[in-house]
C-alpha cells in the first residue's frame, strides 16, 4: 500500500500516531512530496524543500547528525542547484545541514535568517560547556558535544523580507516565541505556512528550565498573526504537516488561547503581590483544551512557563526574603540534618514521603540529605531511587531528563554502580 501523507497527517491530528518534537514519527523517510514542487523531510528538525524555476530552496536545514542523509534525500528528490536556505531560528537542529550543499561543485547557497541568529551563535561560543551539559541532561545524550563552528547567514533582515524565486514568493517575517530570532515563512502561491518551531505538536516550548528567556505573550500574538493568513497547508519544523484551513486556524488559535491564559493568570498574580511559589502551584491552563493532541505537556510544562514569565517580567527575586541572600545550600542542609537527627534521618523521611506519593517533598528531603552528607552512599541511594521515581511519574521530556540525570549522579556515588 502506498504512503499517503494526508492520511498520515489525519491520523496524527486525531492522536492515532505520535509525530511531534518529542517523537519524529517519519524520520528516515527521505523527502516526501507534499504538493508538486514542495517536499517534507521529516526528522529531529524537519526540512521543507521547494522546487521552482530551475532551483531548490530549503526552509531549515536540520541537525548535525542528519546533514549527510538530508543531502542524499534532497538530491534524490531533485538534482537542481540549492541556491537558498532559510533558517527558521538558530537552534542547532535547524542550521546544520548546509555543509554538503556548500561543498557541491556549484555556487555556494545563500543563507537567510533574522539578524539575531548571529548573536545566538556568538552566545553559543561563550557558553559551549554549559550547553553541552544541559543538552546531555535534557536529551539523555551523554556523548553529545556542543558545536564550535557555525554556518553564518549571508543575508539578514530585521522585521520582514520578501524573497521571490521563480513563480514562488516567500514572505518572511520575524516573530518571538521559543527564541528571539525566529522567522516564519508564508508562501501564498501554495497557501503554505512554515511556522518553524512556533508550532511543535505539543505545548509550546517556552518554559524550558535550562535555557535562556522565552516569550510566551509574544508567541501568542505571533500565532494569531499566522492564523489570520488563511493557510491551507502548515509545515512545522517539528512534527507532521497539518492540512486544511479550518484545522490550521483551530490549532494556532487554541495554542494562542492556551498561552494567553497562562500569561494572564501569571501577570494578575504578579500585579497583586503574589509570590512566585504561589503562582507555580496555582496557575493552570484552560481545562477545555486539555484533550487537544497539540497541547499535551510532553516536552515543556505549564509551571515552567510560569517561571519563565516571572523571569521576564519580575526579575529573579521570587518574593521569599530567605531567598534574597540565602545561606549556602550545604549549610542549610547541615542545619536541617542536625534538627532531624542526621542525614540518614532526612533520607529515611524522604523515602517515607515518596512511599506516600509525595514525591515533591521527598525530592527536597533527599537533596538536603546528600547536601549534608555528600559522601554517604546510603543517602545517595535514596536520592537515586526518589529521582528515578520522579522521572517515571513525569510526562514532559524536560522533567524526565533532569530527574533521570540526578538519579544517575547518585547511583555513581553508590559504590560506582550504574
Amino acid at each position: 500500500m502506498s504512503f499517503s501523507l494526508t492520511d498520515y497527517a489525519d491520523r496524527v491530528w486525531h492522536g492515532a500516531v505520535d509525530d511531534s518534537i518529542v517523537h519524529a514519527g517519519r524520520a528516515g523517510s527521505g523527502v516526501i512530496e507534499v504538493v508538486d514542487g514542495v517536499g517534507w523531510y521529516p526528522g529531529f528538525g524537519n526540512v521543507i524543500t521547494f522546487r521552482t524555476d530551475g532551483e531548490v530552496i530549503l526552509f531549515d536545514t536540520g541537525n548535525p547528525l542528519a546533514a549527510g542523509d538530508l543531502h542524499q534525500a534532497v538530491r534524490a528528490w531533485s538534482r537542481l542547484p540549492v541556491t537558498t536556505a532559510v533558517f527558521s531560528h538558530g537552534h542547532i537542529d535547524h542550521v546544520f545541514g548546509m555543509g554538503p550543499f556548500d561543498a557541491e561543485n556549484a555556487p555556494r547557497p545563500t543563507v537567510l535568517a533574522h539578524e539575531r541568529v548571529g548573536e545566538r551563535f556568538d552566545r553559543y561560543l561563550l557558553t559551549g560547556g554549559y550547553n553541552t551539559v544541559v543538552n546531555q541532561r535534557q536529551f539523555q545524550a551523554p556523548v553529545l558535544t556542543w558545536p564550535t563552528q557555525y554556518r553564518r547567514p549571508d543575508l539578514t533582515y530585521r522585521e520582514a523580507l520578501t524573497l521571490t524565486r521563480g513563480e514562488l514568493t516567500f514572505e518572511l517575517f520575524h516573530v518571538r516565541g521559543e527564541t528571539d530570532d525566529a522567522t516564519v515563512a508564508w508562501i501564498p502561491e501554495h497557501r503554505i505556512l512554515c511556522p518553524g518551531d512556533m508550532f511543535i505538536w505539543v505545548t509550546p516550548n517556552c518554559g524550558n528550565p535550562q535555557k535562556v528567556q522565552r516569550y510566551p505573550r509574544e508567541w501568542a500574538l505571533a500565532l494569531r498573526r499566522m492564523a489570520a493568513l488563511g493557510a491551507e497547508i502548515m509545515l512545522p519544523s517539528h512534527g507532521a504537516p497539518v492540512f486544511g484551513a479550518d484545522r490550521i486556524h483551530l490549532a494556532l488559535t487554541e495554542t494562542a488561547e492556551w498561552l494567553e491564559s497562562l500569561v494572564r493568570q501569571t501577570l494578575d498574580g504578579l500585579n497583586s503581590g503574589a509570590r512566585l511559589d504561589d503562582l507555580v502551584h496555582s496557575v493552570r491552563p484552560p481545562a477545555h483544551l486539555a484533550d487537544r493532541v497539540y497541547l499535551q505537556a510532553k516536552y515543556d510544562e505549564p509551571e515552567f512557563i510560569v517561571r519563565n514569565l516571572w523571569r521576564r517580567y519580575a526579575g529573579w527575586y521570587d518574593g521569599n526574603p530567605a531567598h534574597l541572600k540565602p545561606a549556602p545550600e550545604s549549610r542549610l542542609a547541615t542545619a536541617l540534618a542536625d534538627l532531624a537527627g542526621g542525614a540518614a534521618a532526612l533520607s529515611d523521611a524522604a523515602r517515607r514521603y515518596a512511599d506516600a506519593g509525595e514525591l515533591r517533598v521527598a525530592g527536597h528531603l533527599a537533596e538536603f540529605a546528600v547536601q549534608a552528607a555528600p559522601d554517604d552512599a546510603t543517602v545517595h541511594a535514596a536520592r537515586a531511587d526518589i529521582n528515578q521515581a520522579r522521572a517515571e511519574s513525569e510526562s514532559s521530556l524536560m522533567a524526565q531528563g533532569i530527574f533521570t540525570w540526578a538519579a544517575a549522579e547518585s547511583r555513581e556515588r553508590c559504590d560506582g554502580k550504574p
